[in-house]
C-alpha cells in the first residue's frame, strides 16, 4: 500500500512538471495538444472505495478505456479502487490538496468538506425510481450541485450510482420510525445521517467503512444503511437479521477532481475526460441494474429477512422527514436549490 502512494505522489508530482512547463514563456497550456494533434503524455490517478466486483469500479475501468485508448495511450489512467489510497475521508483530502487527480465518493463523505452537496442525502426527496433519479441528477439543477464542489478545491464532473440505500439490522424488522427506537446504525461521517436517525427516534454513530463487518458482527452497532450490491459484496447480511428495502436515501457517488489540476488542462483533455465520465457513468448505471436483482436473490436465499416497506410504511417514514429538509438545508441559496431539485422531480 505505502508503494503505491509512493506511486501515486510521484505520477501526481510528473502531472505536476507538465503543468509547470505548460506556464512558461510559449503559447502551450498546461495539458494542450502537441502540433502534429496528440495528446500529451501523463498520468491520471483515479482513487474509490468499492471492491473490484462493484458496478462503481466497471464504471471506473470503462473510463480508464475511453481515456487510455482516445488518448492514443499518450493519457494513462492509474484506477485505485478498495480504499488502496486511504479510507474515504482521506481519499477526498488527498483530492484536495492535489496527491489525487480524480476520485469517486459518497456525497455523504464529501458533506465535511462542502456543506451544500448534503442536499444529495436528504431522506425521502429522491424518487424511487432509478431513470428518474437519474434525469434529475443530470439535468440542469444537477449541474448546480456539482458546481458547488468548486467551494471545496473541486471540480465536480457526475454522479455516479451506488443505488438506494436499504436498512440492515440484527434484530429488529423495522417498519416504521417507532421500531427505530433503541437501535444504534451505523453511518458515514456525516452530520446530516446523525441527526437523521435522531429524527427517527434512533441512534447514529459513525464507523469508518472497512470496519463495518466487524462494528456489526460484534453488536457495536444494531445496524447500518447502505445499497443492496454493498450489503452483498461486503457480505453484511452475513451479520444481519433482516434486510429493509426503504428507498430512503440514495447512495449517490460524486466523481470530482482536484480543481487546480482540472483547471491546468487543455480543452481537449478537459472534453476527454468529459467524455470518458459519460460512458463510464454509464457503464456503472447500467451494470447496477443488471447485478441488483440477483444480490437481492442470493441475499434473500441465504437465510436473512428480506423485507420491503408498503407505501403506508413509507409514507409514514416521509411525512417525518420532508420538513427535515428545510430544517437542515436551511441558507437562503440552499433552500432555493432544494426548491429547484423539487421542481425538477415534480416534472
Amino acid at each position: 500500500m505505502e508503494f503505491k502512494r509512493v506511486k501515486s505522489f510521484a505520477a501526481v508530482l510528473g502531472i505536476g512538471a507538465l503543468i509547470l512547463a505548460g506556464c512558461g514563456d510559449s503559447d502551450s497550456s498546461a495539458g494542450s495538444q502537441g502540433e502534429d494533434g496528440e495528446y500529451p503524455e501523463m498520468t491520471i490517478t483515479f482513487s474509490h472505495n468499492q471492491p473490484l466486483e462493484s458496478p462503481e469500479h466497471v464504471g471506473a475501468e470503462k473510463f480508464k478505456e475511453i481515456v487510455e485508448e482516445e488518448s492514443g495511450g499518450n493519457i494513462t489512467v492509474e484506477v485505485y479502487p478498495a480504499s488502496q489510497l486511504g479510507s474515504l475521508r482521506e481519499q477526498v483530502e488527498s483530492t484536495q490538496i492535489g496527491e489525487i487527480d480524480i476520485t469517486m465518493q459518497p456525497s455523504a463523505v464529501v458533506t465535511p468538506f462542502v456543506d451544500d452537496v448534503k442536499l444529495v442525502d436528504l431522506p425521502y426527496l429522491w424518487p424511487a425510481e432509478s431513470e428518474e433519479k437519474y434525469r434529475v441528477l443530470d439535468s440542469e439543477v444537477g449541474e448546480e450541485i456539482l458546481d458547488k464542489l468548486n467551494s471545496g478545491g473541486f471540480e465536480g464532473l457526475g454522479f455516479w450510482p451506488g443505488g438506494y440505500k436499504l436498512f440492515t439490522t440484527k434484530n429488529t424488522e423495522v417498519h416504521g420510525p417507532d421500531d427505530m427506537k433503541g437501535l444504534t446504525m451505523r453511518v458515514m461521517e456525516s452530520p446530516l445521517l446523525i441527526d437523521q436517525y435522531k429524527l427517527w427516534g434512533g441512534n447514529a454513530i459513525p464507523v469508518p467503512y472497512a470496519e463495518v463487518y466487524n462494528s456489526l458482527q460484534q453488536g457495536i452497532v444494531d445496524g447500518q444503511e447502505n445499497p443492496l450490491q454493498t450489503i452483498f459484496l461486503n457480505n453484511y447480511h452475513e451479520v444481519q437479521g433482516h434486510v429493509i428495502q426503504s428507498y430512503h436515501g440514495t447512495m449517490t457517488y460524486l466523481l470530482m477532481a482536484n480543481q487546480g489540476w482540472y483547471d491546468g488542462l487543455s480543452d481537449e483533455v478537459k472534453e476527454l475526460l468529459k467524455e470518458a465520465e459519460e460512458e463510464g457513468k454509464q457503464a456503472a448505471r447500467d451494470n447496477l441494474s443488471e447485478t441488483e436483482e440477483d444480490y437481492k436473490q442470493q441475499i434473500i436465499d441465504s437465510g436473512v429477512n428480506f423485507y420491503e416497506l408498503t407505501e403506508e410504511e413509507i409514507q409514514a417514514f416521509r411525512e417525518v422527514s420532508e420538513p427535515f429538509h428545510e430544517e437542515v438545508y436551511n441558507k437562503p441559496e440552499q433552500l432555493e436549490l432544494l426548491q429547484k431539485v423539487k421542481d425538477e422531480i415534480g416534472n
